[in-house]
């Protein structure tokens, strides 16, 4: 049988002989340390989306204008974009748990230089530095819920780990901006850094560490004497033997990819999202943030049917999430002028979209083997925030040459090409799965 790496999920029969020992009870689910980890994503996805909602009071503030202060997102994106990959091999040696506590000390210590700078510039400074954190964050934590839980259970460990990334839209970023109102924006990061220490002090005290993985050596004292004795054989004594390259890596790269694609198609549109709806639909300004919190919750909703019923069927869910995603947005592209119609589709769209990215994650931690699961995240990170930062700018590129009426129809078509790459790929996988799998023999069950 040739050694193919499954992409995205494994298929085919598993021979299970008789007489041998049924496999262990699975552990108990870590609730409390998947909790912990949602927490800390919470802090990291407020942390990097509060100048949004502090914009004109920093604006004033640090005198330059509002675009300028709506930059620092693009500055933190890109950071991720140009530093996650490197950071996190140069960090693969690192124990996890331990890493978490740094980065977290590190978001507190930006958060702190931005409420201390006296110039934009110095601002700037500290968003870099807070972008170098979050791209490393996120390559550990991505794989971090699939060392803690057997691969059936990834899915839900994931849904529970990017409910933190959810609940900071839906509360942290808001709640943020209104005590920024109230008692200044420099005071919000000043919490903020506050509430990074407090998180760093939980992961200490609850994340269960996990064993550290890097690429390229045995993971194991019996993959070291193997390779020892291999080497002997081949007469080359106790000389290094060259590792071949990981089989998953393609697909890693195919579901980065689809990530890129429906990132980028996602963000050309919904950063736009409020002048659509003033413009588009013709919502009056105060409606504009009722409707984003709804858009938010219906996300929850999407979080919420991964964790129950699509995490063990990530490739089912993905389809119909970015299949809903592309019938939602058309609809609201073309009810314009029917606002029941048009809001009840931005709310679907909402709960579709919330499907996506916990989907994505457990795919691309389906596909890679656990030696490069960390390396993984961070390519998945590169990709995702690449995809926001690319898509912002398709976005605007668009509204300057054929106008907004045409951005929606622009990213049903990228997530029309990542659903096609989705069924395409997942029907290889499966012709390759039937012709790798040998027939069960007599005596053998197949589940």
């Amino acid at each position: 049988m040739t050694n193919t790496a499954s992409i995205f999920l494994p298929t085919g029969a598993i021979r299970v002989i008789p007489g041998t020992p049924p496999d262990k009870t699975d552990p108990p689910f870590p609730w409390v340390g998947l909790i912990t980890l949602a927490a800390a994503v919470f802090l990291s996805v407020t942390s990097e989306m509060l100048p949004t909602g502090l914009l004109p009071e920093m604006s004033r503030s640090l005198g330059v204008a509002e675009s300028q202060i709506g930059l620092l997102v693009s500055w933190f994106a890109f950071t991720v974009v140009l530093t996650s990959a490197p950071v996190a091999i140069w960090t693969r040696r690192f124990p996890r748990h331990g890493l978490i506590i740094v980065v977290l000390v590190i978001f507190a210590i930006s958060n702190i230089l931005t409420a201390i700078a006296p110039t934009y510039e110095l601002v700037v400074a500290a968003r870099v530095l807070g972008g170098v954190a979050h791209g490393l964050f996120w390559s550990v934590v991505g794989a971090y819920a699939g060392h803690l839980v057997p691969k059936k259970q990834i899915g839900r460990a994931v849904s529970i780990t990017v409910a933190g990334g959810t609940l900071a839209f839906v509360f942290g970023v808001p709640l943020g901006t209104a005590g920024g109102h109230l008692l200044g924006w420099r005071l919000s990061f000043v919490v903020l850094a506050a509430l990074m220490l407090v998180g760093a002090v939980l992961v200490w005290k609850f994340l269960p560490p996990v064993a550290r993985y890097s690429t390229g050596a045995p993971a194991s004292a019996a993959g070291k004497a193997a390779g020892k004795a291999a080497g002997k054989a081949s007469g080359q004594g106790g000389a290094k033997i060259r590792q071949p390259r990981d089989a998953t890596v393609p697909a890693v790269v195919l579901i980065c990819t689809i990530t890129g694609i429906t990132m980028i198609g996602h963000y050309s549109f919904y950063t736009y999202i409020a002048p659509f709806l003033l413009d588009g639909l013709g919502v009056d300004l105060g409606l504009i943030a009722p409707l984003l919190f709804a858009y938010g919750v219906a996300g929850a909703v999407g979080l919420l049917l991964v964790g129950t019923v699509f995490g063990p069927r990530p490739s089912l869910g993905l389809i119909l999430g970015l299949a809903v995603s592309a019938l939602s947005v058309t609809l609201l592209a073309v009810f314009t002028a029917t606002l029941p119609v048009a809001l009840a589709a931005f709310v679907l769209w909402g709960m579709a979209f919330g499907m996506l990215p916990p989907l994505l994650q457990t795919r691309m931690l389906h596909a890679a083997s656990p030696q490069i699961r960390d390396t993984a995240s961070a390519f998945y990170t590169t990709a995702f925030n690449a995809g926001i930062g690319g898509g912002a700018l398709l976005g605007a590129l668009l509204l300057d040459g054929v106008g907004l009426e045409a951005v929606p129809f622009v990213y049903v078509g990228l997530l029309l090409v990542a659903l096609v790459l989705v069924i395409v790929t997942d029907r290889l996988t499966h012709q390759r799965s039937r012709v790798d799998t040998p027939p069960a023999r007599a005596g053998e069950l197949s589940v």
